[in-house]
C-alpha cells in the first residue's frame, strides 16, 4: 500500500493543477445539486418490528383519513390571575383563535375545541386547543408555522398567556456561533504547531471543501433519501474533525521528509506513503464504526451513519491527494519561519520525549494512576437512564417549554406525554380495553373508545399520572401491554421512545461486538501485533465508559450543568452509549494508528521497545496532542446548540477526546508497551503467514527506493532547512 501510495502522492504534486481543479470543479457540482434540490419534505422516523411502530402501521391502514406521524400542536392559554378560561370574554378569545387556526393552513387535519373536548383544567385557569396536521413537522411549509405562530396573538393583547407547544414547532437546530469559534480554535492550535500560516490553513481549507462537498451532497439527496436534519449536523462534526486532522498528519510527515532532505516531490510522497497509509487504515476504522450503525435496524440512525462515513471517506481522500497537490503551490512557505531563515532546529528534547521517557521511568504508577481515574469518573455510567428528550428538555425561555409547563401545572406532568392504544377488534374489544387500563395504577385519566368507520378498529387515549420521561409512565406503558393481548397496542411519542431505548440496549452488544472485532482485525493486520489491538480495544472501552460517566453527571445528576447550558435535567439520550462507541471508537483508532504506527516503524528499523516508544512520541506526540485538541474545539463548539441532543453529542465526545488521546492513548498506552517490552509486537508465525502485508510503516517503500538507481535517493544531497 505505502508504494502505490507514494506514486499516488507524487502525481497527486506533480499534477497539482488537474488535482485542484477537480476538487473544486466537485465541490461546485455538489453545491449547485444542494441549490437545486428540493427542501427535504420528510424525515419519518420509523422503529421497525417494535409495538410502537405497528401501532403507527395499523393506524395508516385502518384510519386512512388520519395521519399517524403528522406533526401536532398544543396552543394552550392561561388565564390572568383571578380568572377562568370559562370566563365569557376568555372563551370568545379562545373561540377566535380556534377559527382562525382552521383557516390558517389547508395541512390542518383537525382542532379540537377545549370547550367540547373537556381540555379545561379543573381550576378553570387553563385550556388547550389541539392541533393535528396531515404531514410530518418537517413537511410543513413556512406559512402554516407562522399561522400557528400567530395564534392568539389578540387572546395576548386582551391579558391571556398563550404558548405553543408540540412538534409542529420543530426546526433545524441552532447551534450558533459554536462551530465557528471550535474552527477558530482550530487554526491558533494548526499556528502554535507548524510555525506556519500556509502550513496550519491547509488542513482547515481542506476539510472545509470536504466538509461543504459532503454536506452539499447530502442536502441535495436529502428529499429523495428523506434525511432528516440531524444528519447533516453530525457530518459536519465528524467531517471537519477527521478533516483537519487527517491533513494535519500528511503535512506534519512532509515537513519532517523535507528536513532530513528530500526534494519536494518526493517528500510529498513519502509523506502520503507513510503518513497516508496510516490515514487510510484510520479512516477505515472510522467509517467501520459509522456503517455498522446500521446494525441497530433503524433507519435514520442508518442514514446518519451512511452520511457521516460518507464524509469521512471525502476526507480521507482529500488528504492523499489534495493536500499534496497543494503543498505543490505553497513551496518553503509550508516550513516555520526559522527554518526557511535557515536556521538549525537544535537537538534539544522536546516534551513528547521528556513524557515518554518519565513513563518509561514509572510506567507501573501511570498505569494504576490513568485506570483508577478514568474508573472513578465512569462510576456515574451505573445510573444511566435512557430516553429522548420532550420539550420539557427545552431551555426555558422557549414557547415549547413554557407551554410544557403550563400543561403540568395545569392538568399534571402526564398530559405532555399522551399514550395512544390501538385496540384491533370491535367496540366490546375496546370497552373492555378501557375498563383494565382504568384499573391500572398511573393512570389519570382514560377517554372513551374512537372506533373507524369499518368499527373493526378503535382508538384510546391515556393520560398518565407522570411526565412522559419518567420511570413511573414507562412502567405503565409495559402494564398495559402485558395485561392485553397481541389485539392491544400502544404508541405515541411516549411509547416510541421506550421502545427506540429498548431497540438502543438490545443492539449495543452486538454491535459492539461487530465494530471492535473488525477494528482489532484491521489493527492486527496494520501492526502486525495481537497484544497492542487488545490493549487498543481495552484502552477504548475504558474511555468511553468515563466519558458516559461524564454525561451521565452533567446531564442527568445536573453537575456543572450551567456551565454547560444544562437547563433541565433527565434521562440521556437513548442513541447516545450506542452512538459514542461507533463514534469515539473510530477516532480513538486514529490516535491509537498515527502514535503506534511510528513506534512501529522505529521497531523494525531495529531500535529497543523503550527506545521505539521514545521515538514514536518524539515524532507524534505533538501532532497527535494537536489533533486531539482540535477535535475538542470542534465539538466542543455543538455545546453552544439549542438542540439539547446536539448539546448532549458534542459535550460527549469532546469529553471522550480527552480522555482517550490524553489518558488513555498519550499515558496508559506508552506504560503498558513499557511493561510488555518485545512481547508487545508479538504475533505467532501460522498467523503472520495468513495475514497480508500492508506495509504501513513503509519498510518495502524504503528497500524500492534505496534500490532504484534512478529513485529519489540516488542523487539525494541534504539541505540545510
Amino acid at each position: 500500500m505505502a508504494t502505490f501510495l507514494y506514486k499516488l502522492g507524487r502525481s497527486a504534486f506533480r499534477r497539482r493543477r488537474l488535482v485542484a481543479l477537480l476538487w473544486v470543479a466537485l465541490l461546485a457540482l455538489a453545491g449547485a445539486g444542494a441549490a437545486s434540490a428540493s427542501t427535504a419534505t420528510s424525515s419519518s422516523f420509523s422503529i421497525p418490528g417494535t409495538e410502537a411502530q405497528k401501532a403507527f402501521d395499523l393506524l395508516e391502514e385502518r384510519f386512512p383519513g388520519v395521519s399517524a406521524d403528522g406533526a401536532t400542536a398544543r396552543v394552550v392559554f392561561k388565564a390572568p390571575a383571578g380568572g377562568k378560561m370559562t370566563d365569557a370574554a376568555n372563551k370568545a378569545e379562545v373561540n377566535e383563535a380556534v377559527a382562525a387556526l382552521k383557516a390558517g393552513s389547508d395541512q390542518i387535519g383537525s382542532v379540537t375545541d377545549p370547550y367540547t373536548g373537556k381540555a379545561v383544567s379543573k381550576d378553570g385557569g387553563t385550556a388547550y386547543v389541539s392541533v393535528s396536521y396531515k404531514v410530518s413537522s418537517m413537511e410543513l411549509t413556512d406559512e402554516t408555522r407562522e399561522a400557528l405562530e400567530k395564534t392568539g396573538d389578540e387572546a395576548r393583547d386582551a391579558g391571556l398567556t398563550v404558548e405553543i407547544g408540540g412538534d409542529a414547532l420543530q426546526t433545524v437546530p441552532e447551534t450558533g456561533a459554536g462551530e465557528i469559534i471550535g474552527v477558530g480554535i482550530a487554526a491558533v492550535v494548526l499556528v502554535i504547531t507548524f510555525g506556519s500560516l500556509v502550513a496550519a490553513g491547509l488542513p482547515l481549507l481542506t476539510a472545509i471543501i470536504g466538509v461543504g462537498i459532503g454536506i452539499s451532497t447530502i442536502t441535495a439527496l436529502a428529499n429523495v433519501l428523506e434525511l432528516g436534519s440531524t444528519t447533516s449536523t453530525l457530518a459536519t462534526m465528524i467531517g471537519l474533525a477527521v478533516g483537519i486532522d487527517y491533513a494535519l498528519f500528511i503535512v506534519s510527515r512532509y515537513r519532517a521528509e523535507l528536513a532530513e532532505g528530500r526534494e519536494r516531490e518526493d517528500a510529498a510522497g513519502r509523506a502520503v506513503g507513510t503518513a497516508g497509509s496510516a490515514v487510510v487504515f484510520a479512516g477505515l476504522t472510522v467509517v467501520i464504526a459509522l456503517v455498522g450503525l446500521a446494525v441497530v435496524n433503524i433507519p435514520m440512525l442508518t442514514k446518519m451513519g451512511f452520511a457521516a462515513a460518507g464524509t469521512v471517506v471525502i476526507a480521507v481522500l482529500i488528504a492523499l491527494t489534495l493536500i499534496p497537490a497543494l503543498l505543490g503551490f505553497a513551496g518553503n512557505q509550508v516550513l516555520g519561519r526559522k527554518v526557511r531563515k535557515g536556521k538549525p532546529a537544535g537537538e534539544k528534547p522536546n516534551m513528547g520525549t521528556r513524557w515518554a521517557r518519565l513513563i518509561l521511568r514509572r510506567p507501573v504508577t501511570v498505569l494504576l494512576a490513568g485506570v483508577v481515574g478514568l474508573g472513578a469518573i465512569a462510576i456515574p455510567a451505573a445510573s444511566l437512564e435512557m430516553g429522548l428528550p420532550d420539550d420539557g428538555a427545552q431551555p426555558v425561555s422557549t414557547t415549547q417549554r413554557k407551554a410544557y409547563d403550563l400543561l403540568s401545572d395545569g392538568f399534571g406532568p402526564g398530559f405532555n406525554g399522551p399514550l395512544l392504544v390501538v385496540v384491533d377488534g370491535d367496540k366490546s374489544a375496546a370497552d373492555r380495553t378501557v375498563k383494565d387500563i382504568k384499573g391500572l395504577d398511573g393512570v389519570v385519566a382514560v377517554t372513551p373508545p374512537n372506533p373507524n368507520k369499518a368499527g373493526d378498529t378503535s382508538m384510546i387515549t391515556v393520560i398518565p399520572k407522570d411526565r412522559p420521561s419518567s420511570v413511573e409512565t414507562e412502567d405503565l406503558v409495559h402494564s398495559i401491554r402485558s395485561g392485553s393481548g397481541d389485539d392491544v397496542l400502544v404508541t405515541g411519542a411516549t411509547a416510541m421512545n421506550i421502545d427506540f431505548s429498548q431497540k438502543m440496549n438490545d443492539a449495543l452488544l452486538p454491535y459492539l461486538a461487530l465494530v471492535v472485532g473488525l477494528a482489532f482485525l484491521l489493527l492486527m493486520v496494520v501492526f502486525r501485533s495481537v497484544l497492542v489491538p487488545l490493549k487498543a480495544a481495552l484502552g477504548f472501552l475504558l474511555s468511553v465508559v468515563a466519558a458516559l460517566g461524564a454525561v451521565v453527571a452533567v446531564f442527568q445528576w445536573g453537575w456543572l450543568g450551567s456551565l454547560f447550558g444544562v437547563e433541565q435535567t433527565g434521562p440521556i439520550m437513548s442513541m447516545m452509549p450506542i452512538f459514542m462507541v461507533g463514534v469515539v471508537f473510530g477516532l480513538a483508532m486514529d490516535y491509537e494508528v498515527f502514535l503506534v504506527t511510528r513506534m512501529r516503524e522505529a521497531y523494525v528499523h531495529g531500535e529497543r521497545p523503550g527506545e521505539a516508544i521514545v521515538t514514536g512520541f518524539r515524532h507524534g506526540a505533538r501532532v497527535v496532542t494537536a489533533a486531539a485538541v482540535i477535535m475538542m474545539a470542534v465539538f466542543s463548539g455543538f455545546i453552544g446548540s439549542s438542540e439539547q441532543m446536539v448539546k448532549m453529542i458534542g459535550f460527549g465526545l469532546a469529553i471522550a477526546v480527552l480522555f482517550d488521546a490524553f489518558v488513555v492513548r498519550m499515558a496508559i498506552v506508552p506504560a503498558v508497551l513499557a511493561l510488555l517490552g518485545h512481547k508487545a509486537w508479538w504475533l505467532p508465525r501460522w498467523l503472520d503467514r495468513i495475514l497480508p502485508n500492508v506495509d504501513v510503516e513503509g519498510e518495502k517503500l524504503r528497500k524500492e527506493l534505496a534500490d532504484a538507481p534512478e529513485g529519489p535517493d540516488a542523487e539525494r544531497q541534504l539541505v540545510r532547512v
